[in-house]
């Protein structure tokens, strides 16, 4: 598959797939102005500019992933992860420092990948039913309502 992509100023770095077997692009932190690194707090978000656009197919959507390094090494993760195919903006990416150090990002760093992935088209219909696992068998599981490690308690 094809994606197309177009800058938004002539400074702006491509996105790189770094192996042929990734899932993901690598894009960059991409200000018009090369010389302006930006600073995250502990506990800060900042967005951050890519200098890129997408044409995203219809049926397709681009979802931003961490890199493992940025995550790792300098507790760095995205948010607001999805890009849909009708958006035609730059993607900015959405940072958060989750760690406990300022981190300093220079431009043509490499802050997160995007990853292209299929789209159901669905609509929800409300239901007054109360349990709808019990009515129509839409899952094999008999999971219920656990959450929050609740199979760990039944290999106990």
């Amino acid at each position: 598959m094809i994606l197309e992509y177009a800058r938004t100023h002539p400074t702006a770095h491509d996105p790189q797939r770094a192996n042929p077997s990734d899932a993901g692009l690598d894009v960059f932190y991409s200000p018009e102005n090369q010389q302006q690194a930006v600073s995250l707090n502990p506990g800060e978000s900042r967005v951050i500019p890519t200098g890129l656009r997408f044409g995203i197919p219809h049926g397709y959507m681009l979802e931003v992933k961490n890199r493992s390094s940025m995550a790792s090494k300098r507790s760095l993760i995205v948010g607001a992860c999805v890009i849909d195919s009708g958006y035609d903006g730059e993607v900015f990416i959405n940072l958060h420092n989750v760690g406990s150090k300022q981190q300093h990002i220079l431009p043509g760093t490499k802050i997160a990948q995007v990853v292209m992935v299929p789209v159901v088209h669905f609509r929800a219909v409300e239901t007054s039913r109360d349990n709808l696992y019990n009515w129509y068998p839409i899952t094999i599981s008999d999971r219920g309502d656990g959450a929050l490690g609740s199979t760990d308690e039944q290999a106990n």
